[in-house]
């Protein structure tokens, strides 16, 4: 006989998913009373060291389950994967400084509040199959051969996917060795960030189950392309009506997405540190990776931080406005949704209180300019480590203020913490740790 489990877990800064699981069968009263937790675990990295904290051993808090955010579905080995997200809360019911669901809440509801409007989000993920030992043959990229030598994983994980509650909305072989990409349809920002979550865990659930474990690490190899998560995002009013595309502005950008999207653009150093936070981000966002190195807008171009999304709809203006979108493509699966939705939210609404104008799209390869040209443009390169870029975040008060509490120096000291572990190791190292981190 066996006792069915659901874990109750939290997505945390580490970009992991961590909690304990309870019987189902005692799993109602979790609802109203919770299931306890110990502050100082926000500060476990990904390779299960403690950075600093302010609570030692001390201290309790309490995670909510969210109705809205339960798996419940059967795997393809015969287990069931039960798991539900949750928000965390002080002891009298007050939002903890470190939930990161509870920081993506205040950001949704700052930005309906200043703007009347509220995001759809999409999140694209890539992943590579860790087992060197089912290396592609050449020519397999973006292929059919390639897509066609993990059908059975990829219908199965779609399948699951379905199952749970997420229909995926594509599956394909991606650029490098082994690596795969797989996204879901829009949602609004809350339950995106929370399906992100859900098709990571997911997706190694079912790779355990096949015997070929994946990583999403930003790195599988020093000079590879690497794996990112962009993250496709749109404006919506409350009527449900689009409110992302302007026709009679450049480029089609409606005025709050041209002052949006300069606020990101403005604060990219220091987001940076929140969206790509691991120590192999910054070696993937370095120029000719199609990842991003610049703090610029594109369009169409996939060497910009952000850039606008083409649409396919002809002269159909309605239906162009609906399937306009804005992609910020300088993040990776180091970093929890919420954390790295938040973050870009809170920087473009400094744009948009400031009322600054959408940035002037560039063309061409950007590291042919001199450094002259780029700050004429004012534009500069992205840190080029994690260590720069928490400099830039400590640097940058007014990105710092729109988060709670003492989360900004939690945050700093749990990243610098993670970076010690690595010190004195070699780059092949590192990716190796990461891989098996993420």
């Amino acid at each position: 006989m066996t006792e069915p489990l659901i874990a109750t877990c939290i997505p945390d800064i580490a970009g992991q998913v961590r909690g304990k699981a309870v019987p189902l069968s005692a799993f109602g009263e979790l609802f109203e009373i919770g299931a306890g937790w110990t502050p100082a675990n926000v500060q476990i990295t990904c390779f299960d060291t403690a950075s600093e904290s302010p609570w030692g051993p001390t201290g309790d808090v309490r995670m909510i389950p969210d109705r809205n955010a339960m798996v419940e579905v059967p795997l393809p080995g015969g287990a069931t994967e039960r798991f539900v997200l949750c928000r965390v809360v002080e002891g009298d019911g007050a939002p903890w400084e470190c939930c990161l669901r509870t920081i993506l809440d205040s950001a949704i509801a700052a930005l309906k509040a200043e703007t009347g409007l509220s995001l759809r989000v999409a999140f694209e993920h890539e992943f590579t199959f860790r087992n060197a030992d089912h290396e592609p043959e050449p020519g397999t990229a973006y292929s059919l051969r390639g897509l066609r030598g993990r059908r059975i994983f990829g219908e199965t994980l779609a399948g699951v996917l379905r199952d749970a509650g997420l229909p995926p909305d594509s599956f394909l072989r991606e650029f490098g060795p082994r690596q795969f990409e797989i996204t879901l349809p829009p949602q609004e920002a809350m339950r995106a960030a929370d399906e992100a979550v859900m098709l990571r865990q997911l997706t190694y659930a079912v790779a355990e189950d096949f015997e070929a474990p994946v990583t999403f690490s930003p790195l599988v190899s020093e000079h590879g392309v690497g794996n990112g998560v962009h993250i496709h995002f749109s404006f919506w009013d409350e009527n449900g009506h689009p409110k992302t595309r302007d026709a009679a502005r450049p480029h089609g950008l409606a005025a709050v997405t041209g002052s949006f999207i300069a606020g990101i653009l403005a604060h990219l150093p220091a987001l940076t540190a929140l969206t790509a936070p691991s120590a192999l981000s910054h070696i993937r966002l370095t120029p000719h990776r199609w990842s991003a190195a610049f703090n610029n807008l594109g369009v169409q171009d996939r060497e910009a931080a952000v850039r606008v999304c083409p649409t396919f709809a002809g002269d159909d203006e309605a239906r162009r406005s609906r399937q306009f979108n804005i992609e910020y493509r300088a993040t990776d699966a180091s970093a929890t949704p919420h954390l790295s939705l938040a973050a870009m939210i809170f920087a473009g609404l400094e744009g948009v209180r400031a009322g600054l104008p959408a940035p002037e799209p560039t063309t061409g390869d950007l590291t042919l300019l001199a450094p002259d040209a780029l700050a004429a443009k004012g534009l500069v390169r992205l840190p080029a480590t994690l260590a720069d870029a928490l400099d830039a975040l400590e640097a940058d008060t007014a990105l710092l203020a729109a988060f709670p509490g003492r989360f900004p120096s939690i945050y700093l000291a749990h990243k610098r913490g993670e970076l010690a572990v690595l010190d004195g190791k070699t780059i092949d190292e590192r990716i190796a740790a990461y891989c098996l981190a993420y």
